[in-house]
């Protein structure tokens, strides 16, 4: 079916708090404010546990039913896109019946609980052949992708030095959600937030060969880390830090990392989205840090939204995101480098795992990433 010419795709989502508003906010926005898009988002149908609050989100985001049953949506033939938000235990089974029953897919980050279970899924959906994409949405930050310019256009020189820290304040509770659940969520703020500095650091620096690491839970009775503090070694020479935590009061989501090379400097902040410092050696070091308001026509998405200094807003990386994931449906090109695949979900994990042995050993561990080039045949890629 075509809309306006347009090619028609049906979504199926699972989950609809958080995630699910910020996923189906940028499918409504995708089908106007990129036009035309690259398909037309049908928003066919979302599935949830509590039945009166998913048909309440039904109606509020514009899906045509609801059901407390996901199984409805991998049987259901209009949906070509199954969108998995739902909480980490849930990532699994869903993701890899729809795969299996050739729907493109969508899934959360982590994508899994730990490095087997990502593994697992990573290579039972890569199998099938299908278009999947981890969502770490902030490979879609304009900033971070001027940024991922300037550093494959060499402007940074050799890349020396990262270091990135998520701190949110939000987990000083006694409240209880799934997040703090060992079974449900597999960790706290490692899964939560370290693994989108570990994501941003391999998108922008490389892979990660070595971390030296520990892990911190301070809330009694918790099950799952408070903190994270890490130091990393990149394959291509650079060091780095990774810190998270979600018991930094005041911190509401602050997402900041810096890049430091031989010819130049980055440092972004979250809670400034529109705004990258650029600093060059060759020009700005009696001028210092310069601040690149990052809404001009030749920036990354601009094309989709308004003149330069009008800025946009943290939900529109969605819309960034899955914009990117129907254009590479429709024309059937790859997810990477800028999307996340499934490998980059397991790999993730991987180094989030590497820094729990870690605090567990008290030595420095090497992240040993497994690789597949068929569904039978695994071998072991050393950092």
């Amino acid at each position: 079916m075509t809309v306006d010419g347009v090619r028609e795709i049906g979504v199926g989502m699972l989950g609809y708090a958080f995630m699910g508003k910020a996923h189906s906010n940028a499918f409504r926005k995708i089908a106007y404010v990129t036009w035309p898009p690259p398909l037309t988002p049908r928003l066919v149908a979302i599935a949830g546990r509590d039945a009166a609050a998913v048909a309440s989100a039904a109606r509020r985001y514009g899906f045509e039913r609801s059901t407390t049953q996901w199984e409805e949506l991998i049987a259901d033939p209009a949906i070509g896109l199954f969108d998995n938000l739902g909480p980490n235990d849930m990532h699994a089974a869903p993701t890899i019946a729809a795969a299996e029953a050739g729907k493109h897919v969508v899934c959360e980050k982590p994508l899994g609980r730990d490095a087997d279970e990502s593994y697992d899924i990573w290579r039972r959906v890569a199998a099938t052949g299908v278009k999947h994409m981890c969502a770490f949405n902030y490979r879609f930050v304009p900033a971070v992708r001027l940024a991922r310019e300037l550093i494959d256009a060499g402007e940074l020189g050799e890349l020396r030095h990262f270091r990135g820290r998520y701190l949110q304040d939000w987990g000083d509770t006694s409240e209880k959600v799934w997040r703090f659940d060992r079974a449900a969520a597999g960790s706290g703020a490692l899964g939560d937030l370290a693994a989108h500095v570990v994501d941003l650091a391999r998108y922008l620096v490389g892979e990660i060969e070595t971390v030296g690491g520990f892990v911190r839970t301070f809330i009694a009775g918790r099950e799952v880390d408070d903190a994270v503090e890490a130091t990393v070694e990149f394959r291509g020479g650079a060091v780095g830090t990774i810190e998270a935590t979600r018991l930094a009061l005041g911190r509401r989501n602050a997402f900041q990392w810096e890049i430091n090379g031989s010819e130049g400097s980055l440092y972004f902040d979250m809670e400034r989205l529109n705004e990258l410092q650029v600093f060059h050696a060759d020009g700005d070091r009696a001028r210092g840090f310069k601040n690149v308001l990052v809404t001009e026509s030749d920036h990354p998405f601009a094309e989709h939204w308004w003149p330069p200094g009008h800025i946009v807003g943290w939900g529109d990386t969605f819309v960034h995101e899955l914009h990117h994931m129907l254009a590479v449906i429709a024309e059937d090109t790859e997810v990477t480098p800028h999307g996340a695949t499934f490998e980059d979900g397991y790999r993730a994990a991987e180094v989030c795992d590497a820094i729990v042995r870690s605090s567990e050993s008290g030595r420095r561990e090497a992240v040993a990433y497994r690789i597949t080039q068929d569904p039978g045949q695994v071998l072991e890629e050393s950092g």
